[in-house]
């Protein structure tokens, strides 16, 4: 190697553990900001591998979490497979095992919910979704309202869209703000939604009244999955 040729960028590895009914958009976007960091090798994986269907997507040749040995940060996604996912003892295993030895535990909506039944948020602050926010308090986590929460070495995004926020934040938190800045020109990131409703408290109110009617089919079947994981965690204290 010629001795002023520049130094190869170290791996950095990063695992975004996916379950079925998982939020494609959740790691989609995510992954796009960080698979352009330098030395970035990302893999997607799920516990039992193979195919994980995602609102309609299927992601095909899925790794097992089992087979990946460390991870420098760990990613979990949301979706409406959270409520089953919070049950799924053999997958919250697999991210209490990653996470004992990544450099970042990060989520991404509902996914903090995981993390939360994995134990890994007590004492922290962490984002979620807005409508099952309040849920984290039952895994001894602080709820934050804010779009990209830090504490310690977690990083947590609020719903869906956040992720890409989320994980610009992290990407300079890894690389530094230029790499972070040169990421999002790249991908144009300039959001100018067309209307101001992305947030519960800035939508008309009967769009928040419909969105409500639709989680609430789940909410009852949600807060009872959180509770039991709640209680299974405060068992294992």
């Amino acid at each position: 190697m010629p001795q002023n040729a520049p130094k190869k960028p170290a791996p950095f590895h990063i695992v975004f553990a996916l379950f079925p009914a998982v939020t494609h958009l959740d790691f989609t976007g995510p992954h796009q900001i960080l698979s352009r960091l330098p030395g970035a090798q990302v893999v997607i994986a799920s516990e039992a591998g193979g195919d994980v269907e995602a609102e309609g997507l299927v992601f095909a040749r899925v790794a097992r979490l089992a087979d990946i040995e460390h991870c420098d940060l760990l990613c979990v996604p949301g979706g409406f497979g959270t409520t089953q996912a919070m049950a799924d003892e053999a997958f919250l295993t697999q991210l209490r095992r990653l996470a004992a030895g990544a450099r970042y535990v990060t989520s991404v909506c509902t996914g903090s919910l995981l993390l939360g039944a994995a134990g890994l948020l007590v004492g922290r602050r962490a984002a979620c979704h807005w409508a099952w926010r309040d849920q984290l308090t039952l895994f001894g986590a602080i709820p934050d309202p804010a779009r990209v929460v830090r504490d310690g070495n977690v990083f947590t995004g609020g719903g869906v869209t956040a992720g890409i926020d989320f994980a610009l934040t992290i990407a300079a938190e890894i690389a530094g703000d230029d790499v972070a800045q040169a990421i999002q020109l790249a991908v144009e990131y300039a959001p100018a939604p067309p209307f101001n409703a992305g947030r519960p408290e800035t939508a008309p109110p009967a769009v928040l009244e419909r969105i409500q009617a639709v989680y609430g089919k789940g909410m009852d079947e949600r807060w009872a999955a959180a509770r039991l994981a709640g209680a299974k965690l405060a068992r294992m204290a």
